[in-house]
């Protein structure tokens, strides 16, 4: 599955976990709004990824491991080479 596709999902999954409805997001987006990013209908910008972690109180990275399909230690794991990434731009190499 694709990031495009399984975005979806893991929004859904996400939202659900946290025990939010799609109501529960009516300050920063509408139910309708909310059904077309969990159908894969829309795709959301950064800043509106931003807003939705925001009110499932998580990062928005960890909507992105979902969406990637990372439970915890794959998790770790890629978090390991985006630290080795940053680390190598900063010292002006290739990762």
């Amino acid at each position: 599955m694709t990031p495009k596709n399984s975005f979806p999902t893991a929004l859904r999954v996400l939202r659900k976990s946290r025990g939010l409805s799609q109501e529960a997001f009516s300050e920063v987006s509408s139910r309708t709004y909310m059904s077309s990013l969990e159908r894969g209908l829309k795709n959301p910008t950064l800043s509106k990824v931003d807003e939705l972690c925001e009110v499932m109180q998580v990062h928005p990275l960890t909507l992105l491991a979902l969406t990637y399909g990372l439970d915890a230690k794959g998790a770790d794991k890629l978090l390991a080479r985006v630290q080795r990434e940053l680390a190598a731009m900063q010292d002006g190499r290739d990762a």
